[in-house]
């Protein structure tokens, strides 16, 4: 089938997300005033990004918070809500900067638009000041600014690639996709091949490399920035790749906090780190996933993947209120002969549109897979080549993308209405 791979990206929802940085471990401690910023604190202590916070959640306010911690150390961070006036406010702070200590932040959520009294507030040592209502949103933007310094070192975001079945072709998109970001848009990017029996991020980029990944689980407290530049292998000048052994002789021992503080090592290394993940399901792998800055999801047309993609759909939209839905790529779209959903039924399913639909092409991606080269590599001008282009542009904000009118899928879905009828 010649027919190209087309792109869509649905009108009604986000192109391009703000990136906001995870929140360290630290404790968070929370005095409301209201139910309503309760309620909205609560949902957004259970975001993944601040997944590592302990917070607490309390009613009392201002006041409250200076009798507790009256006998008792403060927290890394304190989130106090007041609807007094100006001078009653900062007589309450005078009151609990007395039992406060000098280490604790403080973030205060008043309900008057004021700014002489962010003013003054800032020059009483209070670290943010936020008027109510909130949004989750706004109340994990405004604790992770205080944690993600602009004059910190960059810290790299995290693409998740997974398949909805095994066989669907994620690995291969992960792989192009990766090669593309460090390519075409020149940032230094990390593979990583978190299948570690099967993985194949080895034969794709034509590397044999003698240790990787495995090396670094085995001994997670040895890892620093010194060994991570050891076991990579270098595929390009912008392109590494932390391998997998692809062994069935070594069992591997995935311990789920190990794993994210690797990952995180890997993120303050490289502006781009692309995870291939194996279609398989553990609390690691469901780990991955909700702490990843963006999923990806690849299937194939059929009714397995179509149940598969909506059971991982579900679960990432329910763990991830506050992110970008996944995005679907759909590969191998028509094989001669084989029955198969139509896109649009995919999409109404799932209620998402494929941000990719790729068509079967087996002699484009078998020429790149036995060369150990990427789909670019063969064929540059090819419009599989091209949609990985933009993938990789869509995916790192790196393009103001037009919205696609779904009128762009047109000539694809006509030409397989029609095999459909034959």
């Amino acid at each position: 089938m010649s027919d190209p791979a087309y792109y869509n990206e649905p009108a009604d929802q986000p192109v391009v997300q703000q990136f906001v940085g995870s929140v360290p471990r630290i404790s968070i401690h929370v005095f409301c005033e209201t139910d309503q910023t309760f309620a909205v604190i609560q949902r957004a202590a259970e975001d993944r990004r601040l997944a590592r916070a302990h917070t607490s959640l309390h009613m009392g306010g201002l006041e409250g918070a200076t009798q507790f911690f009256a006998d008792s150390p403060t927290p890394n961070l304190l989130i106090v809500e007041s609807s007094k006036d100006r001078d009653s406010m900062l007589a309450d702070l005078g009151r609990l900067a007395a039992v406060c200590d000098s280490g604790t932040k403080v973030i205060v959520i008043g309900h008057l638009n004021d700014v002489i009294l962010y003013r003054e507030l800032l020059r009483e040592g209070v670290s943010e000041y936020v008027v109510a209502p909130l949004s989750q949103l706004q109340i994990i933007e405004c604790i992770a600014g205080l944690y993600n310094r602009p004059d910190a070192a960059p810290v790299g975001r995290t693409f998740a690639f997974v398949g909805a079945k095994g066989g669907s072709g994620s690995s291969t998109i992960a792989h192009n996709v990766g090669w593309t970001i460090s390519q075409l848009l020149e940032e230094n990017v990390i593979v990583t091949d978190l299948d570690f029996h099967f993985g194949t991020a080895g034969l794709d980029f034509n590397q044999d490399p003698p240790q990787g990944i495995v090396e670094a689980m085995n001994s997670p407290d040895r890892v620093d920035e010194l060994l991570l530049e050891r076991l990579l292998t270098r595929c390009t000048d912008r392109l590494s790749l932390f391998a997998s052994p692809a062994t069935v002789d070594r069992e591997v021992h995935v311990d789920g906090e190990a794993l994210e503080n690797l990952l995180d090592l890997t993120r303050q290394s490289v502006p781009t780190v692309v995870l291939d993940v194996p279609h398989l399901w553990s609390p690691w792998v469901r780990q991955t996933l909700i702490h990843a800055d963006d999923v990806i999801i690849t299937a194939v047309p059929d009714l397995a993947n179509l149940r598969n993609a909506k059971n991982i759909i579900d679960l990432l939209r329910a763990a991830r209120p506050n992110d970008v839905p996944p995005r679907l790529v759909l590969n191998q779209v028509g094989v001669p002969k084989r029955p198969e959903l139509l896109p649009q039924d995919f999409a109404s399913a799932l209620d998402l549109e494929p941000t990719l639909i790729v068509p079967y092409d087996p002699h484009l991606f078998g020429t790149a897979a036995n060369n150990g080269q990427m789909i670019a590599e063969i064929d540059e001008s090819s419009k599989t080549a091209e949609a990985f282009r933009h993938l990789a542009k869509l995916i790192t904000g790196r393009e103001q993308v037009e919205v696609q009118q779904k009128s762009l899928l047109a000539p694809l879905l006509k030409k397989l209405a029609r095999k459909k009828g034959q």
